[in-house]
């Protein structure tokens, strides 16, 4: 098992910080707005109302209803989700796992596109089966197309990894782009994992989910979370949305390992779901300010013409080609080390995510931080 990357990079960041050192953290994919006002103030009626016992290892009935009728808002299949289909968990990396481990084993090949989020790649070795790293196209955002995954295929794939919009390129697939990948899938008999969690922060356009393309959600899990859009990392609720028989197997294996969700943390989840328009308000607001903050550091990044870098449409990533720094094997591991080191940045190297040549750097942080930050990467990288 390899350590996480981007969680070591924030534990670096903050030790380099209490020795007074003050480092510009672009590590952390979390974002820095409190959680708003009317889900603590929920959270804080739970507690007081009794909600601290162990509920359903599936989490919650009414929080449950609450995700299903939210999918249903967009799904196209014609049969409403059901609450049956909906697991809670603590967190949206639990969820993942849970569906990793549920579906694939020893002999299965899992495709993954890359650059990807670095826990796909460990999930699926922990559960003993091959992840098949899928390169993307960086004339097209890093992404990858139906044409590419079937190439990358071989007879013992079971199953793909999807993510839009991405961690760590901020890249958003278009609707075109998913239903040629959902074909192909439906096509082939694979399960689509596909993690949704940044699928609120959107900014060119509305980020689309698989249950609004695919004609059917049989091979689906779509998983999703609180953390990013409602700004509650830290209350740890993520859930999936699979195919009943699916779900009843990662509620018996979250049974065996976590069990369920905290309490009182699934009545904030609750409060955020179903107070839909309350909550709307509330995260276009923190969209909106990552929309600022992004136009800045594109902005800041137009004085340096030769860096080269993602378009971020989503999410609240950049991720910036280092290709060549310095002639090192890992150009993002030594561009990471240099930037912390002479320019006080500190930031997550490429080969994290399955890319040497790339590293992220993450603005969710204040506007004048994250231009300063870009702009020092930009100064290393061209100096």
């Amino acid at each position: 098992m390899k350590e996480s990357a981007t969680l070591a990079v924030a534990a670096k960041a903050r030790a380099l910080k209490a020795q007074g050192i003050p480092v510009i953290d672009l590590g952390a994919g979390e974002p820095d707005f409190d959680t708003p006002a009317f889900i603590r103030d929920a959270a804080a009626a739970a507690i007081e109302a009794g909600a601290t016992r162990y509920t359903n290892t599936e989490g919650i009935l009414p929080l449950r209803e609450a995700i299903a009728a939210d999918a249903n808002r967009v799904q196209v299949q014609g049969v409403p989700v059901t609450p049956a289909e909906v697991v809670v968990s603590n967190g949206s990396k639990q969820s993942l796992y849970n569906a990793v481990v549920c579906c694939f084993g020893p002999g299965d090949d899992v495709l993954i596109p890359i650059p990807s989020w670095t826990s796909y790649f460990e999930m699926v070795e922990l559960a003993r089966a091959n992840a098949v790293p899928v390169l993307g196209d960086a004339a097209n955002s890093l992404k990858v197309t139906a044409d590419m995954l079937e190439a990358a295929a071989t007879p013992a794939t079971k199953g793909l990894m999807l993510n839009s919009p991405s961690n760590p390129t901020g890249a958003v697939y278009s609707r075109d782009e998913l239903a040629a990948i959902l074909a192909l899938a439906s096509a082939k008999g694979w399960w689509v994992i596909a993690d949704e969690i940044y699928m609120r922060i959107a900014y060119e356009e509305r980020a689309q989910s698989v249950l609004e393309i695919a004609p059917s959600r049989d091979n689906l899990i779509v998983i999703n979370g609180v953390a990013k859009a409602y700004a509650m990392t830290g209350w740890r609720i993520g859930w999936s949305i699979a195919p009943v028989a699916v779900s009843k197997a990662m509620t018996n294996f979250q049974g065996h390992t976590t069990s369920n969700a905290a309490a009182v943390s699934q009545h904030a989840a609750l409060a955020a779901i179903a107070q839909h328009e309350r909550a709307n308000v509330e995260v276009e607001a923190m969209v909106a300010a990552f929309r600022k903050r992004r136009d800045a550091v594109v902005a800041a990044l137009s004085a340096f013409p030769s860096v080269q870098y993602v378009h971020p449409a989503g999410a609240f990533y950049i991720y910036v080609n280092v290709e060549g720094f310095r002639g090192a094997a890992d150009p993002g591991a030594a561009f990471a080390a240099a930037v912390l080191e002479e320019y006080q940045v500190a930031i997550v190297p490429g080969s994290a995510f399955g890319t040497p040549n790339w590293i992220r750097a993450s603005y969710a942080t204040t506007a004048s931080i994250a231009v300063e930050g870009l702009t020092r990467i930009a100064t290393c990288l061209t100096a």
